[in-house]
This record gives C-alpha cells, sequence and structure tokens, in this order.
C-alpha cells in the first residue's frame, strides 16, 4: 500500500468515524480534555499500523481499541487538569477555567492568573513551532485537527502526533504548577 493510500484510508476513517468516537467516549471520562486525549491516542495507534489494509472491520477495531483507551485512561494514575482545581473567591469556588478568562478588580487573583498563564506561556514556548501552532490553534482558536491539517496542507495523522506530543510536553512542564496547585 503506497503512503497516499494509506494517508485516504485515515483521513476517511477520521471523518467518518470522529463524532462517533467522541460521542462514545464522553460518557466515561470524566473531561471533555480526557474524551480528545483518549481520540487522539487511537487515531495515532491507526496512523502508526502498517498493515492497515488487513483491517477487516475498521469500525470494531476502533471501538476496540477506544474502549482499550478508556480502560488505560482509568488506571493510569491520574494527574489533575488545570481545569480540576478551584479558586476561593469572596465565598464563592470558582473553577480554575473560568478564572483564568475572568476580569477582576482582585490583586490576589490577578498574581494567580498571571502565574498560571505564566507557566503556559513558558512551556508553549519550549515547543517546536509546529506543534505550538497545532495545539494554539485547536485549544486556543478552537480548530478542528482536520482543518488544522487542510490549512497546513499536512495529512491528519501528522496533526494528530503533533498535538499528542504539545500535550505531553505541556503536562509534563505544568506538573509542578499542578502540585503547588494541590498542595495550597
Amino acid at each position: 500500500m503506497s503512503k497516499q493510500e494509506k494517508e485516504h484510508i485515515i483521513l476517511h476513517t477520521v471523518n467518518k468515524y470522529g463524532e462517533k468516537l467522541m460521542t462514545f467516549i464522553k460518557p466515561k471520562v470524566k473531561s471533555a480534555e480526557d474524551a480528545e486525549d483518549i481520540l487522539q491516542e487511537v487515531w495515532f495507534q491507526l496512523s502508526n499500523l502498517t498493515n492497515i489494509s488487513d483491517i477487516v472491520n475498521i469500525s470494531n477495531w476502533l471501538f476496540s481499541v477506544t474502549r482499550n483507551k478508556i480502560t488505560d485512561n482509568y488506571r493510569k494514575k491520574k494527574t489533575k487538569n488545570l481545569e480540576d482545581y478551584t479558586y476561593e473567591d469572596d465565598n464563592e469556588t470558582l473553577i480554575i477555567k473560568d478564572i483564568l478568562l475572568m476580569d477582576s478588580e482582585s490583586t490576589e487573583l490577578k498574581l494567580f492568573q498571571d502565574d498560571i498563564w505564566q507557566a503556559l506561556l513558558n512551556a508553549l514556548d519550549e515547543l517546536p513551532e509546529k506543534q505550538r501552532m497545532v495545539y494554539v490553534e485547536n485549544e486556543f482558536n478552537n480548530k478542528t485537527l482536520q482543518q488544522i491539517a487542510d490549512d497546513e496542507g499536512e495529512n491528519i495523522k501528522t496533526i494528530i502526533s503533533r498535538k499528542t506530543y504539545a500535550v505531553k510536553h505541556l503536562r509534563l512542564k505544568l506538573k509542578l504548577l499542578y502540585e503547588d496547585l494541590n498542595n495550597d
């Protein structure tokens, strides 16, 4: 099978099964981010197959791999996502995800926001340009990985790989921040 044929099969599979798999994953995990990570791992595994044309029933294969990835997600030691942390402000509990984007007169809150944003931006700056671009476009500009692939003229598996490596790097770099937040 040629590289072009393999890329065509992957592209067709991502377009045909992407939403179905996400719908299957979401109720089984804690957050949308976990669901996206699992789906990316499924696409990454598919893109690394050397015998993709030998799969008799792609739907069964995808759902089987997805179930295994969900199980792996349950088993692995969980580090909290940034969205799992809360902040107490005037007897109100706020979710960090929302806090990062809110305006406030509170000096303490602004310092808190600055620390988180600075850590994230520093970690993003350490990424190779193409990985950073994929992450920023997907997470901050809400572009799908397929849209990014189309815009960049790259195949989807390359974009999936870049996003996967970026997420792994950011998690590693932000682990200390997560631990600091968890100890407060």
